[in-house]
């Protein structure tokens, strides 16, 4: 029998095999994700418990102290482990951006503190009040008074709206205003003053404060989510968008920082560089921002306002922040940057957003902390020395499209990390890294909550 030719078929790009086999197992990709970027296996962790009467108290619930909370969980037996948190509501902030985009509902980002709290784990539904690492104990905003022999600082930080003076959040949402990092309800607010904005086109403004901030990338990434709603709504020409960038660079790395530089040229998003907001007319739809000449007054028709950040006031006003050096203007506390340990208090570790380290306000960060600063905290319980080292690794999945993202990891040292090389390089713009983004990366952060990081 004569055989039939095949028609023929154009050879699979390098993208047409990563989009079939993600695909076939995109049920596993968390699984993958959590490998890739470090993240043990419980069994891989499993271990005999070390037996302690330990009183740690862990000040903040939020993403470090739950992970903090399950990590110690799983490796003391008889310590007692108090979470002081007051908020009841879990936010999964890396989600906001996409609350603003329009790609995920409101309620995609909350969830309930008591669902990740670990069993045997005393939850103190309070806020801290009082940090007094010289008397080892920690008072909440009800008056309770918790010793400790080790103490955990997860805190998170402050938006410090108060900076930028005409500032209202109240008005999130409102007449042309957004702002991402508020709450979910800032976020999906946003997300309508932004819509609007794309149907009418107009001046948009983005940027960022100066100093340490959780998640440097999404100001850039809100930018270019905007550029590419305009362009799918057919009215980009109709718009002028403008990032204000705080220094004379868009990112802290420079190879990524000239890559967003390119694409921003590419796509005809105009750059100022040195441009701090420092007020604006929310009536009016004036931003002023501060520069090395002097101030300098923009009109818009949408802005998406980051607010300074800064270390809570508990920590603030505590003996825990740096003394000096450029960590200290905003209260950071002080750590050594390998061991999260606090260069002065030997028994007290920061975790997160506050710690005042060079690099990591991100969930990635959180996740390569807290192991290591768990490690060193129950060596010493067990009379033993750890020589785990935080190398400074944060994460940041860039989206640059609606489809498309970069997945920029890197370290202390600015060095690229790539968790999976040959499949994903990290300043393409892929659609894998995108799916990342918007799929799997909750379902690694709620495990990482769990302790099976």
């Amino acid at each position: 029998m004569k055989s039939v030719p095949r028609p023929s078929t154009p050879a699979d790009t390098p993208t047409d095999v990563v989009r079939r086999r993600l695909l076939g197992g995109l049920g596993a990709l968390p699984v993958a994700a959590a490998v890739g970027t470090g993240l043990a296996s419980p069994r891989a962790q499993a271990k005999a418990r070390l037996k302690t009467q330990a009183r740690i108290v862990i000040a903040g619930g939020g993403a470090a102290g739950l992970t903090a909370a399950s990590h110690l969980a799983k490796t003391l037996d008889g310590a007692t482990i108090t979470v002081v948190e007051g908020r009841k509501e879990h936010w999964y902030q890396p989600g906001f951006t996409l609350v603003a985009a329009g790609i995920k509902p409101q309620d995609y980002v909350v969830s309930q503190t008591r669902e990740y709290m670990p069993r045997g784990v005393e939850w103190v539904s309070e806020a801290v009040a009082e940090i007094d690492p010289e008397g080892n104990k920690v008072v909440t905003s009800g008056g309770r008074t918790l010793p400790y022999d080790y103490l955990i600082v997860a805190t998170g930080l402050e938006l410090d709206y108060g900076a930028i003076e005409g500032m209202d959040t109240a008005r999130i949402g409102q007449n042309g205003m957004g702002s991402i990092y508020h709450s979910p309800q800032g976020a999906a607010a946003t997300w309508q003053a932004m819509s609007a904005f794309v149907d009418k086109g107009g001046t948009g403004l983005f940027g960022r404060p100066l100093g340490e901030m959780k998640c440097a990338g999404a100001p850039l990434k809100y930018t270019f989510i905007t550029d590419d709603r305009l362009r799918r709504a057919g009215n980009r020409s109709k718009a002028e968008l403008i990032y204000m960038a705080q220094s004379k660079s868009l990112f802290g790395v420079p190879i990524v920082a000239e890559k967003v530089r390119m694409l921003y040229q590419d796509r005809g998003i105009k750059v100022n560089h040195e441009h701090v907001l420092q007020s604006i007319d929310l009536d009016r739809r004036i931003a002023t921002y501060r520069t090395p000449t002097g101030t300098a007054e923009q009109g818009y028709d949408f802005i998406n306002v980051v607010p300074p950040m800064r270390a809570p006031e508990v920590v603030r006003n505590s003996p825990l922040p740096w003394t000096e050096g450029p960590l200290a203007a905003d209260g950071w506390m002080e750590v050594d940057r390998d061991t999260l340990r606090h260069k002065r208090f030997p028994n007290v570790f920061g975790l997160g957003d506050i710690a005042g380290v060079p690099k990591g306000k991100t969930a990635a960060s959180v996740k390569w902390q807290v192991p290591v600063a768990v490690d060193h905290l129950v060596a010493e319980i067990g009379g033993k020395t750890s020589d785990e080292v935080y190398n400074g690794y944060t994460s940041c999945p860039l989206i640059t499209r609606l489809g498309q993202a970069m997945l920029i990891e890197f370290d202390y040292k600015d060095n690229l990390i790539q968790s999976f090389p040959g499949v994903i390089a990290p300043l393409e713009e892929l659609w894998i890294s995108w799916v990342m983004k918007t799929m799997a990366l909750k379902p690694t952060y709620l495990s990482m909550l769990r302790g099976r990081a």
